[in-house]
């Protein structure tokens, strides 16, 4: 045992390497919990990081949205979900809270749009059907900003035009809305080929602007020349082919339209994108020749003017070149009259080639249209309030050359320049009649009554007496007339002894011709009958039958 421990012990001999081991100091049934716990943060970490943006939508009102199951689209694919919804402070509208996607979080722009899609029907048809059985959801247009922003409003109705369509937008500039309404078809040769994709009230307040889109490949047919006017409404028209009804579709005439084409001959080079243009308020209107400047006039006339109306049209020899703007009244104290003052705009240049073939002075366009204006005006041109309308009783102003119409100065200077007036239309038809009235009124109808009465009175006692004393006697002659006539007509009855007379006398006058003819022939044979005598010996003549004589008379063949 000794021996053992000292052998252990010394240090100078060899030993064994020894083996340390280590214990856990936490039991292995803790690495479930830890594992779960590993699991659970790296779940937060992907949720976290898998979160997109946060937005707010405002809407007027939360029909068909649902929080937590509403989901947001675009093009058909989800990209959030609805997780609150609430009113406004004021509650006026509500405040729908969206939470996006990850990946959608290039579609928070400051342009994007977002509006909720659900079944509508409009003029345009039927949208949103395929919610009925799905349930409605948001959909949203990106747009093109650079900015983001996280609360958006919401748009009531869906845009017509989404971003990335191929096609142009352009600009309209009009007097008024009429008919149109976002959604509005736009037309080309009765195709519809676009649509009113918004539209709004200047700043000033004196017209509208709307935005149209034309789809492509039909954005190529607007030119810098193109025309467009409302084709809202179906139009009438009333001319020598007869009644015309005109319409681009039966849309046009319910949610309104507008159409455009090109005048023949203008410039075919495609309009550039956002290109603006004039929104005529018809056909007539739009392909007209291009109005150019303004020049305004004023016309007094000592009539009345009852059924001319703002608006009504200027024309220069049958054609529109302008339109009436105002009308007043005034008074003149020298003659105690109440003329009218009539306001007009003319564009001359509505004429085209027409000034050019009247020699003028050289100056600005007001200064030409003044010198023309002048020239026409020494040849007889004068304005008169006609009548447009008979049903209606319109009136309108017309530009003419009246004949022997008295010479009239005309001040170039003038502002405005005054267009001198002759009365016309019905006035002038009435003064005529109130002169033939006044013709007729001079007419003595008093002393021609009593003489007529007096000859009237003459000829009732001439027809008296006629039928008191000449149809007697006149009835006594006719009786005595119809009995002579009787008698004429027995007297020339076959079986009368005048008519037996009568033959017997036509029998000796056909034999004493026929001697006669004998005598004849015995002279023409024997003319020394008359004073020798018939012989004694000589053979009696024979008169030959007639149709011999006939024979003997006429010369051989």
């Amino acid at each position: 045992m000794v021996s053992d421990t000292l052998e252990s012990t010394n240090p100078s001999q060899p030993r064994d390497p020894l083996v340390t081991r280590r214990r856990w100091p936490v039991s292995l049934v803790w690495l479930v919990p830890l594992v779960a716990a590993l699991i659970g943060v790296s779940m937060v970490i992907h949720a976290w990081l898998s979160i997109g943006p946060q937005i707010t939508i405002s809407f007027q009102t939360a029909a068909g949205l649902e929080a937590g199951k509403t989901l947001v689209k675009y093009k058909d694919v989800v990209v959030g979900s609805v997780s609150s919804i609430a009113l406004s402070t004021d509650q006026s509208h509500v405040i729908v809270a969206v939470a996006l996607d990850r990946h959608a979080k290039n579609f928070v722009r400051a342009d994007t749009r977002f509006w909720v899609v659900r079944p509508r029907i409009g003029a345009s048809g039927i949208s949103g059907i395929d919610t009925v059985l799905s349930g409605a959801y948001i959909g949203l247009d990106t747009g093109k900003s650079t900015a983001s922003r996280k609360e958006f409003v919401g748009l009531e109705n869906p845009p017509t035009v989404i971003t990335g369509m191929p096609g142009k937008t352009f600009l309209l500039h009009s007097d008024n809305l009429g008919s149109l309404d976002v959604g509005s078809p736009v037309y080309y040769r009765r195709t519809q080929v676009g649509r009113v994709a918004s539209f709004r009230l200047d700043d000033d307040g004196g017209g509208m602007s709307l935005q149209i889109f034309v789809d492509a490949p039909f954005d190529r047919f607007v030119s810098k020349a193109t025309r467009f006017w409302n084709a809202s409404g179906v139009e009438v028209s009333l001319g020598a082919d007869g009644l015309k009804l005109n319409t681009q579709s039966l849309a046009t005439v319910v949610a309104g339209g507008i159409a455009f084409a090109t005048p023949h001959g203008e410039d075919l080079a495609p309009a550039q994108d956002h290109a603006s243009f004039v929104l005529a308020k018809d056909q007539q209107t739009a392909m007209a020749s291009q109005d150019g400047i303004a020049q305004y006039l004023q016309m007094r006339f000592d009539q009345s003017l009852r059924g001319l109306e703002v608006n009504a049209p200027v024309e220069f020899f049958g054609m529109n070149i302008g339109r009436v703007v105002s009308i007043s009244i005034d008074y003149d104290p020298k003659k105690r009259r109440f003329p009218f003052i009539v306001g007009a705009v003319v564009y001359p240049q509505r004429l085209g080639r027409v000034r050019e073939k009247i020699p003028v002075l050289s100056g600005d366009e007001q200064q030409q249209t003044a010198l023309f204006l002048r020239l026409m005006v020494e040849q007889g041109l004068r304005a008169q309030a006609r009548t447009g309308n008979l049903l209606t009783g319109q009136l309108y102003i017309a530009l003419d050359v009246v004949s022997n119409a008295p010479k009239v100065a005309f001040d170039v200077n003038a502002k405005p320049l005054m267009m001198p007036t002759v009365g016309g239309g019905l006035d002038k038809l009435q003064e005529q009649l109130s002169g033939i009235l006044g013709k007729v009124e001079k007419i003595p109808l008093d002393s021609i009554g009593d003489h007529l009465n007096d000859d009237l009175a003459e000829l009732d006692k001439a027809l008296k007496q006629v039928n008191g004393e000449m149809l007697p006697e006149a009835t006594v002659t006719l009786s005595e007339a119809r009995q002579t006539f009787g008698r004429a007509g027995d007297a020339l009855a076959e079986d009368s002894p005048l008519q037996q007379h009568l033959g017997q006398v036509l029998q000796e006058l056909e034999l004493t011709a026929r001697s006669l003819r004998a005598l004849t022939d015995l002279l023409g044979r024997h003319p020394e009958a008359l004073i020798r005598g018939r012989r004694v010996d000589s053979a009696p003549i024979q008169t030959p039958p007639p149709s011999q004589i006939k024979d003997l008379q006429e010369p051989p063949r």
